[in-house]
């Protein structure tokens, strides 16, 4: 059985869902529909000529790229520049374009996770924070008789979760009143009688991310035809998100053996380096695609070096005044995407017992050749 797009999609955005990514990024679906049966998904840094021929050889007619096709909003679509030819060979032979961008950049175990686990890096947190998860307080009333079944639908969405503490909740018995009206079809109690049923209580904290389906969850389980509840904010911090990872290493090492294992986890030749190569390194930050702007970001945060892509010239003087080493492996090394999104893809695709195959693309989009 293959899978609709929209269920491919739907498992994307539950790993990497788009109300992470930083605002304005050219996220989601680029190109084509997902009201179609996907024949296979092609996993691609960027989309280029070579990549749609790969899509197109291996029966792909999805395609989930880090990199946006359309970065700017278009004034014409002019099949004779190689933009508008790239968009005609997509559409004629029905290849849809998803991008997961940023989103999937910040994403727990997403791309600069997997890249801060290839250098080794423990114990990890973001180089700039972009948005947190805030907690919310549900609290409802239900009969004693169904507690259990509430409480326990309301818990499997992945609400009551305090740290490494799961099924947090209180409860605390009372009397509810209602008046059912006409046309009602109360579940105790008469039309037109003002009832006093025997309730309970029930509270447990829940992420605003699971707001919505914690809240269909309840009133799918609760046995009243108009379910009472309240969502209440709190002040108590939520799960952070945000760009890059900073981490210790299990060693200290100096930045000429680091810059070994950048080369060697980050599948790269060669890289560029700002700093003393004897210096030791204790703790890293690594963040994927063009980092300039996150350096100072690696500084305050107690990094020895950063690993980044796109350096400029006088990024670098301040940096080696500053006191911070820098390794630019180059903004390609995000390629370290495709297997990770092909392989979420695959898992979940196999455990719902979907055929639709899963491609890593072999393309090589480094557009720099060191000679």
């Amino acid at each position: 059985m293959l899978a609709k797009g929209q269920t491919v999609i739907q498992y994307m955005e539950q790993f990497a869902p788009k109300s992470i990514a930083v605002p304005d990024d050219r996220i989601g679906l680029q190109l084509g529909s997902l009201q179609k049966e996907i024949t296979g998904v092609l996993v691609a840094l960027d989309v280029t000529d070579a990549v749609v021929d790969e899509a197109i050889a291996k029966g792909a007619n999805l395609i989930i790229a880090h990199h946006a096709i359309i970065f700017r909003p278009l004034k014409s679509l002019q099949t004779s520049t190689p933009m508008g030819k790239l968009y005609e060979k997509l559409i004629k032979h029905d290849i849809a374009v998803y991008i997961s961008h940023t989103n999937l950049d910040i994403a727990e175990g997403g791309v600069n996770d997997w890249m801060a686990d290839a250098l080794g890096l423990r114990q990890t947190v973001p180089i700039e924070q972009t948005s947190s998860d805030d907690y919310l307080k549900l609290v409802t009333f239900v009969p004693q008789s169904h507690l259990d079944a509430v409480r326990s639908a309301v818990w499997a969405t992945g609400a009551g979760h305090i740290g490494a503490y799961s099924h947090c909740g209180f409860t605390t018995a009372g009397t509810g009143t209602f008046l059912p009206e006409e046309g009602t079809q109360p579940f105790s109690g008469e039309q037109g009688r003002l009832e006093h049923a025997s309730e309970v209580r029930f509270e447990t904290i829940i992420p605003s991310s699971l707001k919505n389906k914690a809240v269909q969850a309840l009133i799918k389980s609760h046995p009243y035809e108009e379910v009472a509840y309240d969502l209440y904010p709190l002040a108590l911090p939520g799960k952070a998100y945000g760009l890059g990872r900073v981490g210790k290493l299990d060693e200290p090492v100096t930045l000429a053996e680091f810059v070994n294992t950048v080369k060697q986890g980050l599948d790269v030749k060669t890289v560029r380096v700002v700093g003393d190569l004897e210096r030791t390194v204790k703790k890293a930050a690594v963040l994927g695609g063009s980092g300039s702007r996150y350096v100072n970001g690696a500084l305050f945060k107690g990094a020895d070096v950063i690993v980044t892509g796109d350096i400029d010239y006088h990024t670098a003087h301040d940096a080696l005044m500053a006191g911070i080493a820098i390794i630019d492996p180059g903004h390609n090394t995000e390629k370290i995407m495709k297997p990770g999104v092909a392989g979420v893809l695959r898992a979940r695709l196999e455990a719902d017992k979907y055929d639709t195959p899963v491609y890593a693309s072999e393309i090589d989009t480094e557009v720099f050749r060191f000679v």
